[in-house]
């Protein structure tokens, strides 16, 4: 009995401190945009104090504004072709089945972030999609009360807690094949093969780890059915897509919108040229390619819809979702840019100067914790999916190397502690808030509450797990 009393108290707890920050956002969580652009601010504030010029800063801004341009359109073409491939009737049959699994409004939340969790280590983009589209199915069930928020920030985990840790991880892929690694860090690093980074014993462990405690807190902070906000609460319509009729032709000239010949022609040599691809090409790492992975949901979308009319009707719909990653994507490339292309006199950038910070405070045996915290800060301002390895990983490898620690668990350090600030910044959020139709501040009261898990237990198993790891010299083909 004291044990059952005990575990309800726990529970509240959580429900409360999740419940006290969701009321908190809602009113002082500023819009994505707005904190994009105070992002800008602290950073352009910090180049200064740096001793940065304000003409090197802005120039740095207008340079790194459409630095991510391609990347922004990946985004945006990730939320439309896998919002179209996710709503076409077979998938939604699919996700509905899945949708039914779930008992009780706490057990869906649970499940949303296990399975968003399984499908980040296998793309980090494809788990956004599919967690939105399981959450709204699970919205559309009249016999639950879900907690449309608290089900959303579980179908965020993917990105915030685990992503990087699997398959999807670019710093890992990109030390593990001798082709990718540049050359002016071959020398530092060597070749890293997967069995030194994701498939080490302490990153399975770690990533068990995690993903356990990211389903027990979504199970025990989510609302009961009394105190839950559904999506019809929220006014947010959650329609199923796929039972759009698709009316008859009216004109001679509208036939072919309605008849799935083109669509076919054009799905065979989407998959001819898929074939060739995976069959040049490691399967995962070219899953991983987020051009593969559009074009494989934009054909797998022209598929499953079967015909034009229906495929254009769904893309029509999805695309005011990617409105916020054509806008605010660009002011991250300038954050980016002020951060590492930005020089003082002496020729170091302010992402140099919080590096050499850390690495002048470091030792053998703390450099893996405080390397996580440099890497979460940093992340935090400049969230790059791992992309922002190239250009870290020459100086925190070199430290590596002097200060004889394991090179493939600094990998895994850069890995893990790169999640963490997505539990909180929006970048990677619009994409499955734009899904949703949500906005940042309705589902950061739970993943705030998931961050104040994550931030000690991830820094404490950097920490403790690099102990148990010997140096070795890095192996140069």
């Amino acid at each position: 009995m004291s044990s059952n009393v005990e575990s309800s108290k726990k529970t509240g707890a959580l429900e409360k401190l999740a419940s006290s920050v969701t009321n908190w956002a809602e009113r002082w969580f500023p819009d994505s945009y707005i904190f994009a652009v105070l992002a800008v601010a602290v950073v352009t504030i910090g180049a200064l104090i740096a001793g940065i010029a304000p003409k090197a800063i802005a120039t740095s801004f207008g340079d790194g504004y459409w630095s991510l341009i391609p990347f922004t359109m990946q985004m945006a073409i990730v939320i439309i072709s896998g919002y179209v491939a996710a709503s076409s009737p077979p998938a939604v049959k699919l996700i509905n089945w899945l949708a039914k699994l779930p008992k009780s409004e706490k057990s869906a939340v649970a499940y949303i972030a296990f399975f968003t969790i399984m499908a980040s280590l296998l793309n980090w983009a494809f788990s956004l999609v599919f967690g939105g589209l399981f959450v709204r199915a699970l919205a559309r069930r009249t016999d639950l009360r879900v907690d449309y928020r608290a089900a959303g920030a579980a179908g965020y985990l993917g990105l915030g807690a685990t992503w990087a840790l699997g398959l999807s991880s670019s710093a890992a892929q990109l030390q593990a094949n001798a082709e990718s690694i540049p050359k002016t860090l071959m020398p530092i690093t060597g070749v890293i093969p997967f069995s030194e980074t994701i498939f080490l014993p302490q990153s399975i462990l770690m990533l068990v780890v995690l993903t356990a405690v990211s389903v027990v807190i979504a199970y025990l902070s989510a609302p009961n059915r009394e105190r839950a906000v559904t999506a019809q609460d929220l006014n947010i319509d959650v329609t199923d897509d796929s039972q759009d009729i698709i009316e008859k032709p009216k004109q001679p000239g509208d036939w072919l919108e309605y008849s799935p010949i083109l669509t076919i022609l054009v799905v065979l040599l989407g998959l001819w040229w898929l074939g060739m691809e995976f069959q040049n090409k490691n399967v995962i790492l070219a899953i991983s390619n987020l051009n593969t992975y559009n074009f494989l949901f934009l054909i797998l979308g022209m598929l499953l819809t079967w015909r034009p009319k229906r495929f254009l009707r769904l893309v029509g719909k999805a695309v005011p979702s990617a409105a916020g990653v054509l806008i605010q994507f660009p002011l991250y490339g300038s954050i980016a840019f002020i951060l590492t292309k930005a020089a003082g006199p002496d020729g170091v950038t302010l992402s140099h100067h919080i590096s050499n910070f850390f690495v002048s405070i470091s030792t053998h045996d703390t450099f893996s914790a405080l390397m996580g915290v440099y890497s979460a800060i940093l992340g935090f301002f400049v969230p790059s999916g791992g992309g922002k390895w190239i250009i870290e990983a020459p100086y925190l490898m070199q430290a590596a190397n002097e200060l004889k620690v394991h090179l493939g668990w600094t990998v895994m350090v850069y890995n893990a502690a790169e999640a963490l600030p997505n539990l909180i910044n929006p970048f990677f959020m619009m994409a499955l808030l734009g899904v949703l139709g949500l906005k940042a501040r309705d589902i950061v009261g739970y993943t705030v509450t998931q961050l104040v898990v994550h931030a000690p237990l991830v820094i404490f198993m950097l920490w403790a797990l690099g102990e148990t790891l010997a140096y070795h010299p890095p192996v140069i083909p």
